[in-house]
């Protein structure tokens, strides 16, 4: 299992913090392509958020594994 933690407003936008997910060897590429699609309200953040794999950022192509942890960081503004 993965548990993809949501910070921010995609917090607030689905309702929760964290979500698991059960599929295995996806990429975060793929994993961001799942969000979008269990939570639609934030398909549109998908495009823009940054992640990090167990507190590393990680890009699309980061294949992931059971018991990794996601953290979903929307893009933020200010000094």
């Amino acid at each position: 299992m993965i548990n993809v933690l949501l910070f921010a407003g995609i917090r607030e936008k689905a309702g929760r913090d964290t979500i698991r997910c059960e599929r295995k060897g996806i990429t975060v590429g793929e994993l961001k392509l799942w969000l979008a699609e269990t939570c639609p309200e934030l398909a549109d953040d998908m495009k823009r958020v940054m992640i990090a794999v167990n507190e590393e950022f990680a890009d699309d192509s980061t294949v992931l594994k059971d018991g990794d942890q996601v953290a979903v960081i929307p893009p933020v503004s200010g000094g």
